[in-house]
């Protein structure tokens, strides 16, 4: 369960912001590295090795954006905004972007994107609402509705994930195979290595 916490952990260290998405991706792929590793090289479990290694690199993003979610709505303030500016732009990469500019009853201004559900169905002038983090470490939350309602399926998948890294971390190490093994079935298999004819 340590990979899998620790892919689910890289997730949410992902959301800050100041940079700490570099930091949670760094998190994601030591985790997912070192699980696929003790699978695949020290309990000899390819198989396992490969589930575990993607497997966390998909938790971490599921993971991250879901816990987000979750607790700002959960937890966070709610305060009423209204949209100042929503557009979709194109970033150096060439990807389409959507940006909300969004200011809160108490005049606060937020700029939000795709990461804090800003998307196109927000029009400028619209009412929309903020779930903000009452610790300030996150970016709030914005929601067409003040529903309170989580996602699901999306936290369904994430727990699907982390118990799928689990069991299959568990089931490889009950499973283990030294390399004496390995050469042993081999053996089983192919019979004795031939001796070279000079």
């Amino acid at each position: 369960m340590l990979i899998a916490g620790a892919g689910t952990l890289g997730g949410l260290i992902s959301q800050f912001p100041y940079g700490m998405l570099y930091v949670g991706v760094l998190v994601i792929l030591a985790a997912a590295g070192l699980g696929a590793g003790v699978a695949g090289s020290n309990w000899n479990r390819a198989g396992a090795a490969t589930i575990v290694g993607f497997g966390t690199m998909a938790l971490g993003i599921f993971a991250g954006i879901n816990l987000n979610e979750s607790y700002l709505k959960l937890l966070g303030e709610r305060v009423d905004a209204v949209v100042l500016e929503s557009r979709q732009y194109t970033n150096f990469k060439g990807d389409d972007r959507f940006f909300c500019r969004v200011v809160d009853a108490s005049g606060e201004r937020h700029e939000l994107d795709h990461i804090q559900n800003c998307y196109a169905d927000v029009e400028p002038g619209g009412r929309v609402v903020l779930f903000k983090d009452r610790l300030g470490g996150l970016d709030p939350w914005m929601e067409t509705t003040d529903s309170r309602a989580l996602d699901l399926l999306a936290l369904g998948i994430t727990g699907g994930l982390f118990l799928l890294i689990g069991g299959t971390m568990f089931t490889a190490g009950q499973r283990r195979r030294t390399d004496r093994d390995l050469y042993d079935e081999h053996r089983r298999k192919h019979g004795p290595p031939s001796r070279s004819r000079r």
